[in-house]
């Protein structure tokens, strides 16, 4: 008979064991107790000798689920430094406040959201009576990620400090006519208020983790101290499902950023049902943090639950809590006492034994009001011991019903998140059981009305004591206009007019070579933050490693392998590039962080994020959309750009439309330049614009999109004719003529304007002098910098005439009395080009690059997609034919020279 207590063959592993009876003493203990006490008791004893394991820092892997209890238990609950029931009362009138407003603003059909602030209550007022740092003491004060549905709530309170008055509760989600609230946390909407859009769920957990660790950059580079500042992070658990909710977890744990609290609201319910019905989330999301490195706090049961602990003396109560799966705890919640001892109690002998003990009262006390999300000193417990633990970051789940307090036809019903309002005798059940001083006699014309117990009540006096003890209202959003940076010296930028003579130069290599003199401005290099999402190689960035270092808080712990290397990779404590890895969404978060913190922390940034195009706007378009909201500025550089450029990588990596969806974008300024001194003037006038000295009229809450190519090609001297400056930063402006490009067209010669975008110009200058040479054909080239630029000129031309105003577009204007038709060019989709069609008064037509991308060479890619110099001259033949300007032999002739 095999010894049970002997190390079996396949137990052995690579460590000897020094004691091998001592082993088996463990074993032999563990074998007894299960035998004795049974497995419960025997996994009992396991787990809490683990958690005394990890407790004592002992290097062992770690559990990654505890019991389905409090990690905290009562006992060890600190006392909550305020007067309980005062804050009681202030929450009965937010929440009062929450619901009549989405209420009031269902008769006008604009809806909003009621459950979820009503979930969430406590664990938003905890952090605003004891926690949530204000703007106006020392420091930036604390960052808050409010959940876009409880927006609500956070109204009600500013209304209840007198932040916000009964108009603006009326006009909440109706904007159009001024005063208005918008629907969630959207910062271009009330920049005074929000910060953080929030709502399009999953981008406020990423966003947050990447501003925590923001934080700790411009703490270690020496621009401001923030190290005080804590990043609040109010998220969902259905929310958790979007695979950028949990991105970057492991990215937290390993900088260690105690500086951030994610407050997971888990009222198990996510939009039209239960989160994980037949499982329990909880238990996944701890085991989720847990693995990343965070330390998990729950949350879960409230006081009422004490008594039910301490009578279950046989582990049931905690195994069957375990087991219970999340959709039959939300059933519990809406049946009466009868079904849970049926159903809950009556799953165990020793829990039916348990529920004799029990009335029907505590029961239902238990099972339809004491969540740990719910009870302040439960939320303050697990607050406080969040913002103490030190070394990683901390996630509380804290488990709420979602629609508490709204009346049972509206708890833990699936329904509730489409519910949008309350009846009049469903407010009044929740005006008598929030015991709110509020008449029938105010309920006028079945109009529920705001509560509010007046400017200089006591509960207004404590709200706002309580706000300015922590540094003044919250959320708050500076709005203050940061000083305008200084400009950096005209010879960074002017150095590129001269062109490269004989030398070949990428776009993405002359922006580099722009940023490398820029850093070095003694007075705004250091407020350039590049980031890259790896293969900083791939667009010559690698030169900047040694001199400015790449940003780790642990520094460099290593010997680099390429040590002995001029350009040697380099990380610093201080260092100031965001080399993020694989990852876009981290860098896009990174952008933002940095982009706003002239308003977040009063210094100005300015980031510039560069990326291979095809990976930046299709991946993470949603990103820039929040970007825009949250009035960030800087630099987006869409590199290895354009649908032909980027050779043999093919259909994956072929970017034909990035300009596309750059100009569904009100905030991004997108430019397609085609040369190294276009790059510098566009670079120079965003400065000027974002961080300088923006003209009347202008925004500086925008942010710019440069496509760059990787293709070396010769770079020519900027043209000395009036209006080239003014063109690049508008869109367009004619870079040669026939004449002035040397080609001689006869003085009868049929004329025709090319416009180039990007690379494209350089086959349009090839074609222009085929026309000339081959075709008798006299052309002018155009660079068309910014075809979105242009229409949105126009468009805004439009809007003027429609107010009796007479403006001109400007791509009209500069196009006024050129002669012939025109055909536009470039290495994008033909609504690219297309864009300005309707203004251009001449006949117009385009070349572009629709369809997917394929694997050749720049030459052959070109010629399949019809935009090579050879097909735009077919192509420029076959308007001017139709025009009746040449013979429409000569567009055959054409074709078959050319082999098209």
């Amino acid at each position: 008979m095999t010894d049970p207590t002997a190390i079996q063959p396949s137990e052995l592993d690579q460590f000897p064991d020094r004691d091998p009876e001592e082993t088996a003493e463990w074993r032999a203990s563990l074998d007894a107790v299960t035998k004795a006490a049974g497995p419960h008791r025997a996994a009992y004893l396991m787990r809490r000798t683990l958690e005394r394991a990890e407790a004592g820092g002992l290097a062992l892997p770690k559990l990654l689920e505890t019991d389905y209890v409090n990690t905290i238990p009562t006992a060890a609950e600190p006392t909550v430094d305020g007067d309980e029931a005062m804050e009681a009362r202030i929450t009965a009138w937010n929440r009062w406040n929450a619901a009549a407003m989405v209420t009031r603003g269902s008769k006008h059909g604009v809806g909003g959201h009621i459950a979820t602030f009503a979930s969430a209550a406590w664990l938003y007022e905890t952090g605003f009576n004891h926690f949530f740092r204000g703007k106006e003491g020392d420091g930036s004060g604390d960052q808050l990620y409010i959940q876009g549905h409880a927006s609500p709530g956070i109204y009600a309170r500013a209304f209840l400090d007198g932040r916000l008055n009964e108009t603006h509760l009326d006009n909440f989600r109706q904007e159009a006519g001024g005063n208005g609230l918008p629907s969630y946390p959207h910062p271009r909407r009330l920049p005074w208020l929000w910060e953080f859009p929030t709502v399009s769920m999953g981008l406020g957990p990423l966003s947050a983790i990447y501003q925590a660790r923001f934080n700790r950059y411009l703490t270690s580079r020496g621009i401001k101290d923030v190290s005080q500042s804590h990043v609040w992070a109010f998220l969902g658990d259905g929310e958790m499902d979007e695979p950028e909710s949990t991105a970057a977890l492991a990215l937290a744990s390993r900088e260690g950023l105690d500086n951030l609290t994610f407050v997971i609201n888990c009222n198990l319910q996510r939009l039209d049902g239960p989160v994980r019905a037949n499982f329990k989330i909880v238990q996944e999301l701890e085991a989720q943090f847990r693995g990343a490195g965070w330390n998990v706090i729950k949350s879960l049961w409230g006081n009422a639950w004490d008594e039910l602990f301490q009578l279950d003396t046989t582990g049931a109560l905690v195994r069957r809590l375990r087991e219970v799966p999340d959709a039959q705890v939300q059933t519990y919640q809406t049946r009466d006492a009868a079904y849970i001892r049926q159903d809950f109690f009556g799953a165990d002998p020793a829990l039916a034994e348990m529920a004799k003990l029990l009335s029907d009262d505590k029961i239902l006390e238990c099972f339809h009001l004491s969540r740990g999300g719910h009870e302040a000193r439960k939320v303050y417990a697990a607050y406080k011991a969040a913002v103490e633990h030190k070394g990683a970051p901390t996630v509380i789940l804290a488990q709420t019903v979602k629609g508490f307090t709204l009346g049972q036809g509206f708890a833990s019903k699936n329904a509730n998140h489409q519910m949008k309002k309350l009846t009049t005798d469903e407010f009044k059940q929740m005006r008598d059981l929030l015991e709110l001083p509020i008449s029938d006699a105010q309920f006028v014309d079945g109009v529920v009305p705001y509560g509010h117990p007046g400017t200089d009540s006591p509960e207004v006096r404590y709200l706002q004591e309580r706000r300015a003890a922590l540094g003044g209202p919250a959320p708050a959003r500076r709005t203050h206009a940061p000083a305008p940076l200084p400009a950096p010296a005209e010879k960074a930028f002017t150095s590129f007019d001269k062109g490269s003579g004989t030398q070949n130069v990428a776009t993405t290599m002359a922006f580099v070579r722009l940023v490398k003199d820029l850093v070095r401005d003694k007075q705004t290099g250091k407020r350039w933050v590049p980031i890259v999402p790896d293969e900083a190689r791939t667009f010559g960035m690698e030169s900047l490693f040694p001199s400015l270092g790449i940003y780790s808080p642990k520094g460099q712990t290593y010997e680099p392998v390429d040590r002995d290397q001029l350009m040697y990779y380099k990380e610093a404590k201080d260092g100031q590039i965001l080399n993020e890895g694989i990852t876009e969404a981290g860098s896009m978060a990174d952008f933002i962080a940095a982009s706003t913190s002239y308003a977040t922390h009063g210094e100005t940034m300015i980031p510039f994020y560069i990326f291979y195009s095809m990976f930046g706007w299709q991946r993470t378009a949603d990103q820039m959309w929040q970007l825009g909201d949250q009035l960030g500025r800087g630099f987006l550089i869409g590199a290895t750009a354009g649908r032909t450029t980027l050779t043999g990588e093919g259909l994956q990596h072929a970017d034909g439309h990035s300009p596309v969806i750059a100009a569904t974008n009100p905030a991004a300024l997108t430019y397609d330049p085609a040369f190294a001194y276009e790059v510098a003037a566009i670079v120079r006038d965003g400065l000027r614009r974002m961080y300088g000295e923006a003209a009347p009229g202008e925004d500086p809450n925008v942010f710019y999109y440069l496509t760059v190519y990787n293709e070396p090609l010769p770079q020519p001297a900027k043209p000395a004719a009036p209006g080239v400056d003014e063109g690049i930063i508008k869109g367009l402006y004619r870079f040669n003529t026939a004449e002035s490009a040397g080609l001689s067209p006869a003085a009868d010669a049929p004329r025709i304007q090319l416009l180039g975008s990007g690379t494209a110009i350089h086959w349009t200058l090839r074609a222009q002098k085929l026309l000339a040479e081959e075709w008798g054909v006299a052309s002018d080239v155009w660079s068309a910098t910014s075809w979105t630029e242009l229409r949105r000129d126009a468009l805004e031309a439009d809007a003027a005439l429609l107010r009796g105003e007479e403006r001109v577009p400007y791509v009209r204007q500069v196009l006024h009395g050129a002669e012939g038709p025109v055909l536009a060019v470039s290495d994008y989709m033909r609504q690219v080009p297309d864009q300005i069609a309707q203004w251009v008064e001449q006949d117009y037509s385009s070349l572009g690059a629709d369809g997917f991308g394929l694997s050749d060479t720049r030459e052959a890619a070109r010629r399949h997609f019809g935009v090579d110099a050879e097909s735009i001259v077919v192509a420029a033949l076959a308007q001017l034919a139709r025009r009746g300007e040449i013979k429409a032999s000569d567009v055959k002739e054409a074709r078959e020279r050319y082999g098209l």
